[in-house]
């Protein structure tokens, strides 16, 4: 069964989500992550997407920038800066995570894999990525200074 919810973007727009697409929902509509851990990792995930880390599955449709004309006016934040301001937000983040616990959160937040095929792709025993992950969104709550 799809759940489909429509979340502002904060720019705005709207868009809907499906909350079997993102493990991170999932445990949330389930009350496995509460709210301050949740807003963490839409925050990390937030950032990890704006600095593009992610992998490319087309090409890029940029538009070619004009020969000999004039250019346009600024934009109030060049999308290279906002890429920059992200990436160093995201390994911040990381980084006040610790190694133990990093990597059950960036595949379950940023890489969208389910809690078991990241447990199983760690090597842990099953249901012990839970407890890590909910540690790990602390610290990223604690480190983004959400209440």
């Amino acid at each position: 069964m799809r759940e489909l919810v429509e979340r502002p973007t904060g720019k705005g727009r709207s868009v809907t989500v499906n909350l079997g697409e993102s493990p991170l929902d999932w445990l949330r509509a389930r009350g496995h992550v509460d709210a301050r851990q949740y807003e963490a990792g839409e925050r990390l995930r937030g950032d990890y997407e704006t600095a593009s880390l992610g992998p490319r599955v087309t090409m890029r449709w940029d538009a070619a920038p004009r020969e000999g004309g004039r250019r346009a006016a600024p934009e109030p934040l060049d999308p290279t800066l906002a890429q920059i301001a992200a990436k160093r937000r995201f390994d911040a983040a990381i980084a006040a995570v610790g190694g133990g616990l990093s990597d059950i959160l960036w595949r379950v937040v940023c890489a969208g894999e389910g809690l078991g095929a990241a447990e199983k792709g760690l090597g842990w025993p099953a249901r012990a990525g839970k407890l890590v992950l909910c540690l790990a969104l602390d610290r990223v709550a604690d480190h983004y200074r959400l209440r």
